[in-house]
């Protein structure tokens, strides 16, 4: 079997983000684990409009075609990791809208979260593990929260992601669950599949 395939989905689509600064990290992390494969998946390159079809498209196929582009992109991984920005006590609006954008296509993977902002972006990476079990996803206990000190001295200059190592040391952490569900629920799946096939026959 391939190895696992794991998307790490930039949360935010603002000129001005912090975003790019923890996904390069996470991604050099995650890429040198030799049990995944790893690809970064910027929103700014999914320009899906507000959800407006007319149900999930769980109950019906989408009509945008950005949609059914991004439902095919997602369909290709065996797992997440999320950055995720904390507005107001929650998860930006436009991550929000790509995981509404895509519903079978989560199912039974696991999704993991690095998280900034106010409180290291814990109540955003809260509301998104809600949505993960919603849609069958699992979301791992490992997470990276980058609290308002260490986000200041790295958005400041002072200091660099990979300087911090308790960061470092939750990042590992955070990696090796994904890695080890996505293989884990990779292989259950493929099982799922051989079983639906030899009753179909």
């Amino acid at each position: 079997m391939s190895k696992p395939k794991i998307a790490i989905v930039v949360g935010s689509t603002r000129a001005a983000r912090f975003a790019d600064v923890p996904t390069q990290w996470i991604a050099k992390i995650a890429k040198s684990h030799a049990d995944i494969d790893v690809e970064i998946v910027d929103l700014r390159d999914w320009p899906l409009p507000f959800f407006d079809e007319v149900a999930s498209s769980a109950w019906a196929p989408s009509q945008n075609e950005v949609a059914q582009r991004w439902q095919k992109k997602v369909a290709g991984f065996d797992g997440f990791i999320f950055t995720a920005a904390e507005y107001n006590h929650g998860p930006t609006a436009v991550l929000k809208n790509a995981i509404d954008y895509a519903a079978n296509e989560w199912n039974k993977k696991p999704a993991g979260f690095v998280g900034y902002g106010s409180v290291g972006g814990s109540r955003a990476v809260e509301h998104l593990r809600l949505a993960a079990v919603e849609l069958q996803m699992a979301p791992v206990k490992s997470a990276v929260h980058i609290a308002w000190g260490d986000f200041l001295a790295v958005r400041q200059g002072e200091k660099k992601l990979e300087d911090i190592e308790h960061l470092n040391q939750s990042a590992a952490a955070l990696v090796n669950d994904v890695a080890w569900w996505a293989k884990v629920l990779k292989a259950a799946r493929a099982a799922d599949a051989i079983a639906s096939e030899a009753q179909a026959a």
